[in-house]
């Protein structure tokens, strides 16, 4: 049972501002000391991570994209300048560079640069371009068409293609317009698994163009980038193909992948981390764009659940990777990733999105 109203007045804003400050207190720090730049600390607390040795470059552009939606939910020149200075100290983090041989990882920061130009001004042309580039070269005809996951790779899969038709739809290019259209049609040929309608992994593909096999692992986080990717085609052509799918996806989600009490599952830490809240922000947005009262009630009884079972430590509250089980401390425990914390940010992010745009559940 839901036990407190979604349509409070401003309920879930308060709550999105709550885990982006325990986020921004526990986690955000200098790089290396230096003046003038913010980065994450992957871990909380930071034993061994405070140097940045091992980097997280994709957790970094989801931290991002969460710093854009508190932005849009409450403007502020101090946000604005931790974002500018965000992006300019994941480029030095990364080599002075904007690329890494990971597809998906610079899609998702491509995404991310992209809405604080088009949001706020905060413009880096030469990174999207740079980025556009690399993921064009991504596209072969091996295995029917699609991006690899990596450079030097055999697998294709959802997680590198779904961010990158959203990114090509929107740069609005008609050539990349066109490819996305083609990474979608792709995905609905090769990883729409027929009993489900679920969102599958990927395809092992051969030196010769040959598929090997299907890597049927179903991931929240798939379905998230398949309605991203169908939601951007929709309103870029306003063909109702796009909707369509986007709808089927959300349904079986529904049908097939919430669990107890309607909630979206973790994926434990890592990696798998952000994986519910990726999921968690494009059923917001089809929920926004197509008026999908189904996205909108798992998006609320997730943020619901979430915050019921939330710990309460310094800096705010403390998410776990399962938003059904109550949170907990401790060295070894997924709670201590910022990916997990990032994931429960962007979920209460989502929810005060729905509130803002008026878009309530069906809970009947």
């Amino acid at each position: 049972m839901v036990t407190d109203s979604p349509n409070a007045p401003a309920l879930w804003a308060a709550r999105a501002a709550m885990a982006e400050r325990a986020v921004r207190t526990r986690h955000l720090r200098r790089l290396w000391g230096i003046p003038g730049t913010t980065i994450a600390v992957t871990g909380w607390p930071a034993w061994g991570r405070r140097l940045h040795v091992t980097w997280h470059y994709w957790w970094q552009a989801h931290l991002l994209d969460c710093l854009v939606d508190a932005q849009l939910r409450s403007p502020s020149p101090e946000r604005l300048r931790d974002v500018q200075r965000l992006i300019d100290t994941i480029r030095l983090r990364n080599g002075r560079r904007w690329l890494n041989r990971y597809y998906d990882d610079i899609a998702w920061l491509g995404l991310a640069l992209w809405r604080c130009g088009a949001e706020f001004g905060v413009h880096r042309p030469e990174a999207l371009e740079e980025i556009r580039g690399r993921l064009r070269q991504g596209w072969t005809d091996h295995g029917g068409g699609g991006i690899w996951w990596r450079t030097k790779d055999n697998l294709k899969n959802v997680p590198a293609n779904g961010p990158a038709a959203m990114l090509f739809t929107r740069l609005g290019d008609r050539v990349d317009l066109q490819r996305a259209m083609s990474i979608v049609d792709w995905i609905d040929e090769w990883l729409i698994d027929p009993a489900t309608g679920l969102v599958l992994d990927g395809l092992r593909v051969d030196p010769d163009g040959e598929v090997t096999g299907v890597v049927e692992w179903v991931f929240t986080y798939c379905q998230g980038v398949y309605i991203g990717a169908c939601l951007q085609l929709w309103q870029a052509t306003g063909q109702q193909l796009w909707a369509d799918l986007a709808r089927r996806t959300v349904l079986a989600v529904a049908e097939h992948m919430v669990g107890e009490g309607g909630v979206l599952p973790g994926n434990g830490g890592g990696d798998g981390g952000l994986f519910a809240g990726i999921l968690a922000r494009y059923l917001a947005q089809a929920a926004i764009v197509l008026g999908d009262k189904e996205a909108a009630q798992i998006v609320y009884l997730s943020a619901d659940s979430a915050w019921r079972n939330r710990d309460e430590v310094r800096g705010g509250p403390l998410f776990g990777p399962e938003w059904v089980m109550p949170a907990a401390r401790g060295r070894r425990r997924a709670e201590r990733d910022l990916s997990v914390q990032l994931s429960g940010w962007m979920l209460f992010e989502a929810a005060a999105a729905l509130e803002r745009n008026d878009v309530h559940p069906s809970l009947g």
